[in-house]
């Protein structure tokens, strides 16, 4: 058996407005990384199983770096993911106001992309090209 640590050339970020609540960060962070895995399969480990061989569900196979950024540096952050072409998932305020997906992709849909008003942004790819997405936020206290 490898007991070798496994190292990652990649990096999954999620960069949150520093405004938000602390349940909105909660439910924000939730949401951008599920739309990853769908996706980036690549993202998604082996499934789990406890020693009475009862099931999990698979989950990340690397850590979750989680940011805080002002509104400005997230803005800049999410021209910076679509000018690299990364996987990306994003949570507009409009998104706290509507039920269900439908509004939810609705509400996306009705904003251009420099008008949007983004609370979270989560994106995978190379350590590097997400190390420069996410430049000038800070961790997440």
């Amino acid at each position: 058996m490898n007991t070798e640590p496994i190292r990652f050339d990649t990096k999954i970020a999620v960069l949150l407005r520093a405004d938000l609540e602390p349940w909105q960060r909660l439910n924000v962070t939730s949401f951008l990384v599920s739309g990853l895995g769908t996706q980036v399969p690549e993202v998604i480990g082996e499934p789990y199983e406890d020693a009475d061989g009862v099931p999990y569900l698979p989950m990340f196979r690397q850590p979750v770096m989680v940011f805080e950024a002002t509104k400005e540096v997230l803005a800049t952050a999410h021209a910076r993911a679509l000018s690299r072409a990364l996987p990306r998932a994003l949570f507009t305020s409009d998104l706290f106001a509507t039920g269900n997906d439908r509004d939810n992709r609705a509400a996306v849909r009705a904003v251009p992309t420099a008008d949007l008003d983004l609370v979270g942004l989560a994106v995978y790819g190379p350590r590097n090209a997400v190390d420069k997405v996410v430049k000038g936020a800070r961790m997440h206290p």
